[in-house]
């Protein structure tokens, strides 16, 4: 008889820290730049466009031995009726039988890797000297974003908060703040452009479908990782930062497709061939990132299905260690 591990949002908060989330995406992105993790076609359906959609990332981590699937759904109209309006699953098989192993819940686990994303892009591509970090959005994925960044950028002594749309929203999310350190000031702030020229670090993580951050308000040095365009037509800088910037991503069939660079292309300022490479390459030595104190950096992370499969693959092990989780005959 086959058993699979069921795991409950709940079960993942208690198994995942975050310091091992971040050390696996980045064994992640070094696996896909060598070959030996692949991605696999996005899968993307929208039920009724704006209301509900759905998607599927999907990939295979060979020195894992395993791969898998997350399925994300977002029903707009839910919160309406005391739903989630996001909800997801991770599904793991082991690549030697094509045997399930594991069902996860994917809200916590998500949040965890693309936080780890967005720092990552910040520990191999900002400056060493950075101080002062710009969140960009202060929705779901903001606290997971600081979190991560402040784990590995250990000079970082200011953070920025700033909501597009309502600044006591900023507010009210540095007061429910759970991870301050007393070494880092928290501040909400109203003034984009002003906030903008004094960060090292911009993370963006909204649902922005127009630039908010121009190019005529970033300084030399700055780097972005931007985190909130996943989906055509999303747009959260000035392509025109583009054209003057290094451009990484950690997938160039998405970033083109659905990321922060799709706009900027379509529109002609870059061309596909401006980006430099993806984050992996960076990270296996093959390409440079930042070469100059002066440069200006843009990460686009798009999200890979790999991420998923290997926070997922932390967690299934160490419910079997630990016995936490539910083991289902299969």
């Amino acid at each position: 008889m086959h058993k699979i591990f069921v795991l409950s949002e709940e079960d993942t908060r208690q198994l995942l820290e975050l310091e091992e989330v971040i050390e696996a995406i980045e064994n992640v992105y070094k696996e896909k730049a060598s070959g030996s993790g692949k991605v696999f076609p996005l899968v993307f359906h929208e039920f009724e466009k704006g209301v509900a959609d759905m998607d599927i990332k999907s990939g295979t981590l060979d020195k894992m031995g395993v791969y898998g699937l997350k399925l994300v759904s977002w029903f707009g109209n839910n919160p309406s009726k005391g739903l989630p309006s996001l909800s997801g699953i991770v599904m793991l098989f082991d690549s030697s039988t094509g045997l399930p192993i594991g069902t996860i819940s994917a809200e916590h686990m998500t949040g965890m890797r693309t936080g780890a994303a967005g720092a990552i892009g910040a520990k191999y591509l900002a400056r060493n000297n950075s101080e002062v970090m710009l969140m960009v959005g202060s929705g779901h994925q903001a606290s997971y974003q600081i979190r991560a960044m402040q784990t590995v950028i250990k000079g970082l002594k200011k953070v920025f908060v700033y909501d597009p749309i309502n600044f006591e929203s900023a507010k009210g999310f540095i007061s429910k703040f759970e991870y301050k350190l007393d070494s880092i000031e928290y501040i909400p702030v109203q003034d984009l452009e002003t906030s903008v020229a004094n960060s090292d670090i911009i993370v963006t993580a909204t649902p922005s479908k127009k630039p908010l951050i121009m190019k005529e308000w970033v300084k030399a040095g700055t780097h972005f990782s931007c985190m909130g365009s996943d989906m055509s037509g999303k747009q959260e800088i000035d392509e025109n930062i583009l054209k003057s910037a290094k451009l990484f991503t950690d997938d160039i069939l998405q970033s083109v497709s659905v990321g922060e660079f799709e706009v900027g292309i379509n529109n002609g300022t870059i061309t596909k061939e401006d980006i430099i490479c993806e984050i992996g390459d960076v990270l296996n030595g093959e390409y440079d990132g930042r070469t100059s104190d002066n440069d200006i950096t843009v990460f686009d992370s798009t999200g890979i299905g790999l991420q998923d499969i290997a926070a997922g693959y932390i967690a299934i092990q160490k419910a079997k260690k630990i016995n936490i989780g539910t083991e289902v005959k299969f």
